[in-house]
């Protein structure tokens, strides 16, 4: 059996007995994890710490800590997806492949063409649903730390200030591709990845206008959720650790 990993929001201690909450102790249930076997903790400050399953009943579970230890996933890009707000799983894919990929943050951004309108308790419920998307990516693909679910944004907003590093946003009529990009800076790069159907041509324009470089990704045009995991993956083989 796959050693189960678990996020768990509350300070950890090498050699100390820790009670699983309600739903982390559920996810062993169901993965049928027996007392005696490993388990891997972590708080999202970049450590593991592994421990032993050392009690597991229908409303409770324990696991005793061993030693902390690196993790050594942290990306050495640091990547900022920018990501149109879309449909259904669109969003979750795009989400979880990116946190699988390195980014350091994920901002959701209301476009012109974005279905989905939230705002008030529907937009904190979808946050907290997208963060919990978040923390299952890196559970899943062995990151210790968890990328930033920054504040969602309409267009104006995130425009009104400069993007963190350099900006780029997808333009399928751009004439400069991947291969075509300077190296980033130490403040890495921010991608903007418009929602289904992409983004207007005004955004595209007022993006340019306010720092951001357009750039292509090839000949075929891209799904949303497909577009950004692209992109990421170039950048991450050009300049970060999928060399």
């Amino acid at each position: 059996m796959k050693c189960p990993r678990l996020y768990l929001e509350q300070v950890l201690e090498p050699a100390t007995e820790v009670e699983l909450p309600a739903v982390p102790a559920g996810h062993l249930r169901v993965l049928r994890t027996r007392v005696g076997h490993p388990v891997v903790l972590f708080n999202g400050d970049g450590h593991d710490y592994p421990g032993e399953l050392t009690a597991l009943e229908r409303r409770r579970a324990t696991v005793l800590l061993g030693q902390r230890q690196d993790n050594g996933t942290a990306p050495s890009l640091r990547l900022t997806l920018v990501q149109g707000v879309s449909k259904g799983d669109r969003m979750e894919t795009a989400m979880q492949k990116a946190v699988e990929l390195g980014v350091s943050g994920i901002m959701p951004v209301f476009t012109a063409r974005s279905v989905v309108r939230l705002d008030g308790q529907r937009l904190q419920r979808k946050l907290e649903h997208w963060r919990g998307v978040i923390i299952s990516a890196c559970e899943q693909c062995g990151r210790s730390e968890i990328p930033d679910l920054l504040p969602a944004r309409n267009m104006d907003e995130l425009l009104s200030v400069p993007p963190a590093g350099t900006g780029l946003v997808l333009d399928p009529t751009a004439t400069v591709g991947v291969g075509g990009l300077s190296p980033p800076g130490s403040d890495g790069l921010s991608l903007l990845v418009g929602p289904e159907g992409g983004l207007s041509d005004a955004e595209v324009a007022a993006a340019c206008e306010a720092g951001w470089k357009p750039m292509a990704l090839g000949p075929r045009i891209l799904r949303t959720e497909t577009a950004g995991i692209a992109a990421i993956a170039a950048f991450q083989t050009l300049w970060g650790d999928l060399q």
